[in-house]
């Protein structure tokens, strides 16, 4: 479908690639294939790897560690279960006879997460030298500003 400008000519559709979110979208693809590269001598994924990154310090609800990740409860569910399957995350009560449980990692997390860290950084290292460091990090602080208040 063709536009009229603001003369009221017939202005060209705008191309693909001046696409705001498939640029995003294809720049998401590259990235993650590249972080899971790196992680996968340690058996985890991109999403699994942020997972744990925001165990290490405390514990999370649920609902805190959807809203840090900005993800939805299903997929966090789906990230989180192979965590918990290998014994990598625990969940208990928040406090007594609460329905709201607290995930946190296990020695076996922190150690995985320990393990991780030396190739996340091979990963990261890999991303500014193929972008720059000054911006990757313009892009970084660009990118968490789209999502600061969610």
């Amino acid at each position: 479908m063709h536009t009229h400008d603001h003369l009221g000519a017939m202005a060209k559709p705008q191309r693909i690639n001046t696409c705001n979110a498939f640029a995003l979208r294809q720049a998401t693809r590259y990235v993650s294939q590249l972080y899971e590269k790196h992680l996968a001598p340690v058996g985890l994924t991109g999403p699994q790897f942020s997972l744990l990154a925001q165990l290490e310090s405390e514990g999370l609800t649920m609902m805190e560690l959807a809203r840090l990740l900005v993800t939805d409860r299903t997929t966090l569910v789906r990230t989180l279960q192979p965590l918990q399957r290998d014994g990598l995350v625990v969940s208990a009560p928040k406090a007594k006879g609460s329905r709201q449980l607290v995930l946190s990692l296990t020695d076996e997390g922190r150690q995985r997460l320990k393990a991780a860290l030396p190739l996340w950084r091979e990963a990261q290292d890999a991303f500014e030298g193929r972008v720059g460091l000054t911006e990757a990090e313009n892009l970084r602080r660009q990118l968490l500003k789209l999502t600061q208040h969610i």
